[in-house]
């Protein structure tokens, strides 16, 4: 009776273990939240780059800048321009590639994809910071 108590035992400690030991703790975006909500015209000439899929502009807004891509006839993606590796260097700002698929930061060298700023490349550990965005056919909506 002895032993069937000590097994159970033995399974209850082995199962809280394992539970504990399995929950990854998630990076915490380092980059200080800032108020974001604001509208643009996409058929305003200040945002003529973003009148066709695969344009962008950079704004003012954010903690640093935002990055504004248009992804499809309908859909933009928005990022914050601090690099979340470094984001208390002044110069740590991503800035689009000629290529127009990238996000560098010039002072760590980190790279991220301008659909969806994954880490492409670079020490830093996380993507960049997304606002969200909601375009009802002539103005794009860009909030947090």
């Amino acid at each position: 009776m002895k032993i069937i108590k000590r097994h159970n035992l033995l399974i209850i400690v082995s199962l809280c273990a394992l539970i504990f030991c399995s929950c990854k703790k998630e990076i915490q975006d380092p980059i200080p939240d800032v108020y974001v909500n604001f509208s643009m015209n996409i058929s305003s000439t200040f945002y003529i780059e973003l009148s066709s899929v695969g344009g962008w502009v950079n704004v003012s807004g954010g903690y640093k800048g935002i990055t504004v891509y248009r992804l499809s006839s309908e859909e933009f993606v928005a990022f914050e321009r601090a690099c979340p590796f470094d984001w208390k260097i002044d110069s740590a700002i991503v800035n689009v590639e000629p290529s127009g698929l990238i996000l560098k930061c010039p002072a760590c060298s980190s790279e991220f994809l301008i659909i969806d700023g994954s880490i492409v490349n670079g020490p830093s550990a996380i993507g960049l910071k997304k606002y969200n965005t909601n375009f009802d056919g002539q103005f794009l909506y860009i909030y947090n």
